[in-house]
């Protein structure tokens, strides 16, 4: 069956999802809100930069369009005060409408107006091109003149729908001055005449051709009829009243403009197709309006930049403190895995410390026990030669104990007294033997302290004297003690394993020689003791080994063939502080004893 989830871990892993997708989208709400926020600044900043440039270039312009056609009304105000034009109006005579037709038509030729006609109030022509009627309809500008006036008018020809614009300036007679013009008919004066100049609109839309920006001017219909793009010209605005027919002829071509505005980062933009910022202004001297598209197509597109950039740093700044979150709660799980599995392992460890403080125990035990077990041993195997040495003073004294009696019972006091010093000789060396064996049998387990190392050999030797027979002993004791830490029981037992080691190396000898040596340390770099052990021996068969626990090179039924007398005694020395090595040599093999230097202790001393 497969493994089923724990309800409270299902329970925290769907808490979890809920959480990480509640975050993730509260973040991106925040991203979009802050993008949202970012674009319409930026578009707002743009924007009103952008209309303000447009309306420096509008009132550029505009101010063009004002200058140029005021020129032509300042001419069509300096015809009418021409001598000519007064004369021929007032029928004074001596003045031929010929003469001032060219007049005329040299003031239309220097101000690049399309003519200059002289008429009656009532709109008879007086003078002007031949192409010209007789007479003229009536019209607001000529209207305008009669009542004393300057008079404006534009209307669409009929034929190629040309824009026509015309300023109809009053003649008075009477007036010397220009006043007239403003005076009206008063004070004296009186209208003979009205001068109307005409023009092309493409003469005054000319200068204004090839601007980036699409620039317009409609009249009071709404209709555009100065651009300096043709597309423009006769668009009409949607919101206005419906065009003049004495302006517009019905097969003008009106069309309507774009409908309606959208409204981005707080201003009003058209968008047909692109958008653009429209910007318009009032022209009253020429009585028109001015109107501009700015293009807001680079100002959008930065505006949707900086959005963009501010969302993508939004989203990198997410994305890096998620990530650093994600990393964080990694670590944080980690530690506490690696806290959890500190504690199972730190549980582990005490357990196996304190199974491994048992087993050390137990080795311990099994290590004196074993240490104990080859003392036994040694003394076994030395109990015929340890019979021996008691055996011999026993039989002694009891020869010389017959022998005093003898001595005094004969009266030779002296000769008695001979043999009962001999007898207390006899009776010591007993008592040291008993005494040595009895301290060689004793366990010990006091710690390293101070002992000397000539007694200890001496001691050794003792004990091993009943195996010395044939071996020839090299022992030079120091002049003085020489004191090294360890105890002076086990130190004695690795001595007389060492002894024992090479009495049986030398068995099959000739010649068996064994070397005994104390070495003081005197140089301050070398802070031990040396006691050297050599034998004439077969020297050792693997040096790498001989202190592994049960390796022997003895043959099996000999004594001590387990292997295990200079492993106990490695450890022994190592307990102490010291070192034991084996060697080979030319003559056989050498065991050196390396302990730390000590103090005698004032008993000792």
């Amino acid at each position: 069956m497969p493994m089923q989830m724990p309800p409270s871990v299902a329970r925290s892993d769907a808490q979890r999802i809920v959480i990480r997708v509640t975050l993730f989208a509260v973040a991106l709400v925040m991203v979009v809100w802050a993008s949202v926020v970012m674009w319409h600044v930026s578009a707002g900043r743009g924007l009103e930069q952008l209309q303000t440039r447009a309306q420096a270039d509008l009132r550029l312009a505009s101010d063009r369009l004002v200058a140029a056609m005021l020129q032509y009304r300042e001419v069509a105000v300096l015809a009418a005060d021409h001598p000519y034009m007064r004369a021929l109006a007032a029928e004074e005579g001596g003045i031929a409408p010929q003469a001032v037709a060219v007049t005329l038509q040299r003031m239309a030729d220097l101000s690049g107006a399309a003519q200059l006609v002289l008429v009656q109030p009532d709109g008879r022509v007086l003078a002007g091109p031949e192409t010209v009627p007789d007479q003229l309809p009536p019209t607001p500008d000529l209207a305008r003149a009669a009542q004393g006036a300057m008079g404006a008018f534009h209307y669409v020809a009929i034929d190629g729908f040309e824009r026509i614009f015309t300023y109809a300036a009053p003649v008075f007679v009477g007036a010397t001055k220009r006043e007239g013009a403003q005076d009206g008919a008063g004070g004296g004066r009186q209208i003979a005449g009205i001068v109307q100049l005409s023009f092309n609109a493409e003469q005054v839309e000319a200068t204004g051709r090839g601007d980036p920006m699409p620039v317009w001017f409609t009249d009071a219909q709404g209709v555009g009829v100065i651009a300096n793009r043709r597309e423009l010209v006769f668009q009409r605005d949607p919101a206005a009243p419906p065009p003049d027919m004495r302006i517009y002829p019905p097969a003008t071509p009106l069309f309507m403009g774009p409908r309606g505005t959208r409204k981005m980062a707080g201003h009003s933009l058209v968008c047909t197709p692109h958008c653009s910022l429209p910007i318009r202004a009032q022209l009253p001297s020429v009585g028109l309006t001015a109107h501009a598209l700015a293009d807001a197509r680079p100002v959008l597109a930065q505006a949707r930049q900086q959005a963009l950039l501010t969302a993508l740093s939004l989203i990198a700044a997410g994305a890096v403190l998620s990530a650093i979150w994600a990393r964080r709660r990694a670590l944080r799980e980690r530690l506490q895995a690696e806290a959890e599995a500190n504690t199972i392992l730190e549980a582990r460890v005490a357990q196996r410390t304190e199974q491994l403080q048992h087993t050390n125990a137990a080795l311990l035990r099994t290590q004196a026990e074993l240490v104990q077990a080859g003392k036994l041993s040694a003394l076994g195997q030395m109990s015929a030669g340890i019979s021996h040495e008691l055996n011999q003073p026993l039989m002694a004294i009891g020869t010389y104990a017959e022998n005093a009696a003898v001595f005094l019972a004969r009266g030779r006091h002296d000769r008695a007294a001979d043999n009962l010093t001999r007898i207390g000789e006899m009776s010591r060396r007993m008592g040291r033997i008993i005494r040595n064996l009895r301290q060689f049998a004793r366990p010990e387990a006091e710690p390293a302290v101070a002992v000397d190392a000539q007694r200890v050999v001496d001691t050794a030797l003792e004990i091993s004297a009943t195996r010395l027979d044939g071996v020839r002993v090299d022992w030079v004791a120091p002049a003085h003690p020489v004191w090294v830490m360890g105890g002076e029981v086990r130190l004695t037992q690795v001595l007389v394993n060492l002894i024992a080691n090479a009495i049986d190396a030398m068995a099959s000898r000739s010649e068996r020689v064994l070397s005994v040596r104390v070495e003081a340390a005197h140089a301050p770099d070398r802070p031990y003791h040396r006691i050297t052990v050599y034998d004439t021996g077969g020297g050792i068969a693997d040096p790498t080994r001989i202190f592994d626990p049960f390796y022997s090179t003895k043959e099996v039924g000999q004594n001590e063939g387990m292997g295990l007398g200079l492993s106990i005694s490695f450890r022994l020395v190592q307990s102490f502080g010291g070192a034991l090595r084996g060697e080979n040599t030319p003559d056989g093999a050498r065991f050196t004893i390396d302990l730390r230097c000590a103090e005698p202790t004032p008993h000792d001393a």
